[in-house]
């Protein structure tokens, strides 16, 4: 089976606002978080969308859904982790405690403030999560790289060719990602900045797909902006 992910915990220190998590607030009328949901909700190869926030924002998320998706039978709203991956592990648990955790179960995993995700993407993600087993969305960089090992100076400019941004959706055999976490050590896990680094740490491949341009994470008050411009262009 097959099962969307979107990770709602972000708390949005970044937009300046301390009240509201960043997924609430609103671009083209509407939650953040309904346009990704929405987008998930409609893919008729996904058993479910599971829908991982903080406890406190629990009924609150389950509301302002079912209030703009019309069937929200095949969406859930659950408790996610302390940390981005464990909050993966709570979307397993959950899969599991449905039945339906076997070698073949596929999660397309996904930031809920990166609205405009499209079926092209989430399709080929599961496609390359079946093939492949784990793959990952991304987009060519277009500004040069700078790495700097100390914040002062200059340590190396890679070649800009072979890098890529990275986006969400990322997808992965269920129970494999869980083996494989549960195994890392403390000190990998504190390293870990996405769940593809978890398969990567241990020599495991992940298949790329190509993301877009607009598939944009609201993180910072000017991405509101941008992010009304291409819903207005959507019109």
């Amino acid at each position: 089976m097959i099962y969307g992910v979107v990770l709602a915990g972000g708390v949005g220190r970044r937009m300046g606002n301390a009240e509201k998590p960043k997924q609430f607030m609103t671009i083209g009328g509407k939650p953040i978080i309904v346009h990704t949901v929405e987008r998930f909700a409609v893919c008729s190869e996904l058993e479910k969308v599971i829908v991982l926030t903080p406890e406190k924002w629990i009924d609150h998320t389950r509301n302002i859904l079912a209030k703009h998706i019309p069937d929200m039978s095949r969406v859930v709203v659950i408790e996610g982790g302390d940390t981005r991956n464990e909050t993966l592990m709570n979307s397993i648990r959950y899969i599991e405690s449905e039945g339906n955790l076997d070698d073949d179960t596929i999660i397309i995993t996904h930031d809920a403030v990166r609205p405009f995700v499209t079926y092209r993407i989430i399709s080929e993600n599961i496609k390359g999560a079946q093939e492949y087993g784990a793959c990952d969305t991304v987009f060519p960089a277009t500004d040069t790289i700078v790495r700097s090992d100390d914040g002062v100076v200059v340590s190396e400019i890679p070649d800009r060719s072979k890098l890529y941004q990275g986006q969400t959706p990322q997808s992965f055999k269920a129970k494999k990602l869980r083996e494989i976490y549960e195994g890392l050590s403390e000190d990998e896990k504190a390293i870990l900045t996405d769940a593809a680094k978890i398969l990567v740490l241990k020599g495991e491949k992940v298949h790329l797909v190509m993301g877009e341009s607009f598939n944009i994470k609201i993180t910072y008050p000017y991405d509101i902006k941008v992010a009304e411009t291409i819903l207005k262009g959507d019109e």
